[in-house]
């Protein structure tokens, strides 16, 4: 009942870096649009899936599908949440792979949810997010338009994981984004990139003891994964990306939630933000029990009930604290 893939992140050093990644059930069939209160324990008629375990195989009989809940193209958002919220998944996953725990629990709790599988190169249906991260925030800002115009909202809100906290920020400062969006939650952000636990910091001396090789090695990586070296701390990308000296863009609302246990985004606190207009989490100085690394973040009550709080800071609720497992999530949380 579990798919698991691998997740590949090439950098200019190694040829590739795998994640295992679970699975998830994803939904194609349209859903009425839900009502409940701010919180993980809302009822509804979508099953909301702490646990990546607990997925089933649509991933791979469907891998184009949607998330449960998400994309229903005749959802007009309420007064009590006016912004839809554009899912964004992270590297080497596909919407309806990342998104099986948020996506249907804010439905269930009366919002707008749509998402997009991006970065997806010729003929790949299964591992999103590998294309250039330039090419892929365009994707996003199509997406963005088209759910403004159909539900007829101003603005939305964005909720991203991993990569999909690093590729909007292109949207939102190059690409018009900024005017678009009002809140901006990102699980296991790396604003500042990562070392990939040193790896990323070795390319300068590989390029200095060897430039004859390090330019093609770095174009054949880049064929491979687009976004993967743009990700690296200190990358050209990144340069361009915060030349302005902002890392949170003006105007937009930012909560971040890290885990100390991420073992991809190194060092984890690349995912702070220090800004008038962002609040700063770490799940495990909300709950010492929660012991999710950087996959297991999007499975997490403890993040889930964060995203609810942030996506709607006047309903907020305390956050549980349950056992979380890394690769297993809260399977008995309910």
């Amino acid at each position: 009942m579990t798919r698991w893939g691998w997740r590949i992140c090439g950098t200019a050093l190694v040829a590739a870096m795998a994640l295992v990644w679970p699975g998830v059930a994803g939904a194609t069939t349209p859903a009425s649009k839900a009502t409940g209160g701010n919180s993980v324990h809302a009822q509804s008629p979508f099953p909301v899936l702490y646990s990546p375990l607990a997925a089933g195989p649509e991933v791979l009989t469907n891998p184009t599908g949607a998330p449960a809940g998400a994309n229903n193209w005749s959802c007009k958002p309420s007064s009590s949440h006016p912004d839809p919220v554009v899912l964004v998944h992270g590297l080497g996953a596909t919407m309806a792979e990342n998104w099986a725990t948020i996506s249907p629990l804010l439905v269930d709790n009366g919002y707008c949810v749509f998402a997009l599988t991006y970065g997806l190169d010729p003929g790949e249906v299964y591992i999103g997010g590998l294309q250039a991260m330039e090419t892929s925030s365009r994707q996003l800002a199509t997406l963005v338009d088209q759910v403004l115009r159909r539900t007829g909202a101003s603005k939305v809100d964005l909720v991203g994981h991993s990569e999909g906290t690093v590729m909007p920020q292109y949207y939102l400062k190059f690409l018009g984004g900024a005017a678009k969006v009002n809140r901006y939650v990102a699980i296991t952000p790396l604003y500042q990139g990562t070392t990939l636990d040193g790896v990323g910091t070795l390319l300068t001396p590989f390029e200095t003891l060897y430039p004859s090789y390090s330019a093609p090695f770095e174009a054949a990586m880049a064929s491979l994964c687009g976004s993967c070296q743009e990700f690296l701390q200190g990358s050209p990308f990144l340069q361009h990306l915060y030349a302005d000296g902002h890392y949170a863009v003006p105007g937009i609302d930012y909560t971040t939630i890290m885990t100390r246990y991420d073992e991809l985004v190194t060092p984890y606190t690349s995912g702070e933000l220090h800004a008038p207009n962002a609040t700063n989490i770490v799940v495990q100085d909300q709950c010492p029990l929660d012991f999710s690394e950087h996959a297991t973040m999007a499975f997490d009550p403890v993040v889930a009930q964060d995203t609810l709080n942030a996506l709607d800071p006047g309903l907020a609720q305390p956050v549980p604290c349950t056992l979380v497992l890394p690769g297993i999530g809260a399977p008995g949380f309910r």
